[in-house]
């Protein structure tokens, strides 16, 4: 059964290695929906604005979605103002997120492959106004990502690809539970 899932590149730059790792994952799982979505030129949060035509379809598309990936790019070892803004923007007059299943993600040029802001994100998510349903159990780095992808956009390394493979499937069960469990399907 096809999973339909909005994944969000949580970087600003043009040539987002965090989006090509999504756009990889769009490729590689394509029985299942996975819409790529980017935070690059979204408005910036303001409490004084309202809400954003742009930020309103990504919500809707989250309250929709069966789970969410999101791919944290790190910067100054935090996740990156276009991404915080992002959540700023869903956790004040829509709440796209309470209950929904997340699975965090990352890729940076360096040895941690995101590490950092995943931790920055992790909090964030879980906190009052956001509430997602952040998986815990595997975590997926991707380090050194200049060198992990060839032309076509693939990863190379087998090992990598392997082990993205299992996180993805392992989120899947979790989101599958936690989808049932907010449906009152729990004893089924």
């Amino acid at each position: 059964m096809s999973v339909n899932i909005v994944a969000i590149a949580g970087s600003s730059s043009p040539h987002s290695y965090n989006k090509r790792l999504l756009e990889f994952m769009q490729q590689h799982f394509a029985d299942d929906d996975i819409r790529v979505i980017s935070t690059r030129g979204l408005p910036m949060f303001s409490e004084d604005d309202p809400l954003p035509e742009s930020v309103k379809e990504i919500g809707e598309a989250i309250a929709a979605a069966d789970a969410v990936i999101i791919a944290a790019a790190e910067y100054n070892h935090s996740l990156t103002s276009s991404l915080k803004s992002l959540l700023e923007w869903l956790s004040s007059d829509v709440h796209p997120l309470t209950g929904k299943p997340v699975f965090l993600i990352g890729a940076s040029t360096h040895a941690q492959g995101g590490a950092r802001a995943q931790i920055h994100l992790r909090d964030i998510l879980l906190s009052p106004g956001v509430q997602a349903e952040v998986f815990q159990d595997e975590e997926f780095f991707l380090g050194d990502v200049r060198n992990a992808f060839d032309d076509q956009g693939n990863l190379m390394d087998e090992g990598t690809v392997k082990f993205l493979e299992k996180c993805y499937h392992e989120f899947l069960a979790y989101a599958k539970t936690v989808n049932q469990v907010k449906g009152g399907q729990a004893d089924a």
